[in-house]
């Protein structure tokens, strides 16, 4: 195995579990995702395929390619979950007809909220890219 392997894994982990998390509480538990939700899924669900693939082939370059997906997937959580803690106004939400980006009814881990738990995944799989980026660096 190649140096910083496990640094890669643990990113591509992050991803599998946010996105099956995802996936588990739209289809499963029958919660329409709002339209920010939506955007975080289509740079989670990539995520999970590319880091899954760069993993088992340790290569490099899988984590270059997720890189730009995990920091504007980031992006779009941060101002989610600023909207859903009041410090957006209201004025600023995108979301029109469906579900409410600002009013989110899920809570998991004593009050944890669904946008607060997809920001840590970005921000977590963003650190681990980093540091496996520098540690394999040629």
């Amino acid at each position: 195995m190649k140096e910083g392997w496990s640094w890669l894994m643990t990113a591509w982990g992050v991803a599998l579990v946010a996105t099956l998390g995802a996936l588990f509480i739209g289809e499963v538990m029958g919660m329409t995702p709002c339209l920010l939700c939506w955007y975080q899924r289509i740079f989670m669900f990539p995520l999970a395929i590319i880091l899954g693939m760069a993993a088992f082939a340790e290569d490099r370059r899988g984590a270059v390619y997720a890189l730009p997906l995990a920091l504007g997937g980031a992006a779009i959580a941060g101002y989610h979950t600023a909207l859903v803690a009041g410090w957006v106004p209201k004025w600023w939400v995108p979301c029109g007809s469906g579900p409410s980006c600002s009013e989110q009814s899920l809570e998991i881990l004593n009050g944890i909220q669904i946008p607060w738990l997809s920001l840590l995944a970005f921000v977590g799989i963003t650190v681990l890219l980093i540091v496996y980026l520098r540690k394999t660096r040629s």
